[in-house]
């Protein structure tokens, strides 16, 4: 609980706010438009102690002068008291004020309407400020205009950030076109070394692992740019060549963003279980089915992935001998730090892989 001591820093602190007399001079000077009681009270309190710069002009006055500024506008602007009134809001615009919202503002003024734009004004020390302006008409009782209300904001840290967020995403896209040009000329290079040296058919094998990885990593860089790589999307790119009819394959996952290290490893574990279903097992008979299922497992610290097959030939667990794909995804795991274990069930081939994320959002 606060003392009555501890409360009286507070007091001089907000007590201090209040010498802005801007608002008291103002409402003396316009007795007329009827700021008075608590009205004038809470005018005088919202002005002086607000921080943000607030302004009012005079629409029947030359030029559209600026007749009352709070200290908030002339903190913001650098200029006083007296080198505000009496002016037009355009003494803040400079060379690199864009024409466009100017022109809206004009629009609203003539019209008595309310405008929110942002422009690049300047301060009296010459620097720029991104400023979101807010400009409306005020009406007396008699629903006559008596002042145009501008309050202005300084969104420049917003602005940067947009900037910022804009470049990643142009990156990304740049970054996405460049590996995909890549993935396409890795891929000419083994099918012209495979005709070259007569190994066709292992060159196609090559080729298909490379597509894997471009199908998977076209997905998260496309999706890159908003901070996230999502394991789901690379899931079903790299799979959905396989699924003809949309019957014999179903995912069921939860959504979690990935290091681009363990889609690169999970994009080729799929491609090789997918390429084994396909000649050995599920996909290798008619309605054979494969569900994958993925989740984050250890207090989110790694990946679990199930393939699970149903429908497909009988197949003699013993009479199996590791094959090339085999040997890359053990290989891949055990550099990874990941693990697979593979079971053959009565329903078909059953697959737990776990695949460390580290540094999974």
């Amino acid at each position: 609980m606060n003392t009555d001591d501890e409360r009286e820093p507070q007091r001089v602190s907000q007590a201090s706010m209040r010498f802005d007399d801007a608002p008291d001079r103002f409402k003396a000077g316009n007795a007329s438009d009827r700021f008075s009681g608590a009205s004038g009270v809470l005018f005088e309190q919202a002005m002086a102690q607000t921080r943000m710069a607030i302004s009012l002009c005079d629409p029947h006055a030359e030029d559209l002068p600026i007749v009352f500024a709070n200290r908030a506008f002339r903190q913001l602007t650098g200029y006083s008291e007296d080198e505000v009134l009496g002016r037009n809001c355009r003494f803040l615009q400079g060379p690199k004020t864009d024409p466009e919202p100017i022109s809206r503002i004009r629009k609203a003024i003539e019209n008595e309407d309310v405008v929110v734009v942002e422009l690049l004004n300047y301060r009296k020390n010459g620097t720029t400020f991104w400023n979101a302006l807010h400009l409306g008409p005020i009406y007396n009782d008699r629903g006559e205009l008596v002042y145009f209300f501008g309050s202005q904001w300084d969104v420049s840290d917003v602005r940067a950030a947009r900037a910022e967020e804009q470049h990643a995403k142009e990156m990304a896209r740049e970054l996405s076109h460049r590996m995909k040009n890549m993935f396409a000329v890795i891929s000419g290079i083994v099918n012209v070394t495979g005709r070259m040296r007569g190994i066709q058919s292992e060159a196609a094998e090559i080729n298909s692992r490379i597509q894997a990885l471009g199908r998977a990593y076209e997905t998260t860089l496309d999706n890159a740019s908003s901070g996230s790589i999502e394991i789901g999307e690379a899931i079903r790119a790299v799979l959905s060549p396989y699924d003809r009819d949309e019957e014999r394959l179903k995912f069921d996952g939860t959504s979690a963003s990935m290091p681009f290290t363990t889609i690169s490893i999970v994009g080729l574990i799929l491609h090789e279980l997918a390429a084994n279903a396909t000649k050995h097992g599920a996909w290798a008979s008619e309605g054979g089915r494969v569900l994958v299922n993925w989740s984050l497992v250890d207090d989110d610290s790694a990946l679990a992935i199930t393939w699970e097959e149903h429908g497909g030939p009988k197949v003699d667990s013993a009479a199996i001998e590791k094959g090339t794909g085999t040997t890359i995804v053990d290989r891949l795991l055990s550099g990874g730090r990941g693990s697979i274990t593979r079971e053959w069930r009565d329903t078909g081939l059953f697959v737990t892989v776990k695949v460390p994320t580290r540094n999974a959002a």
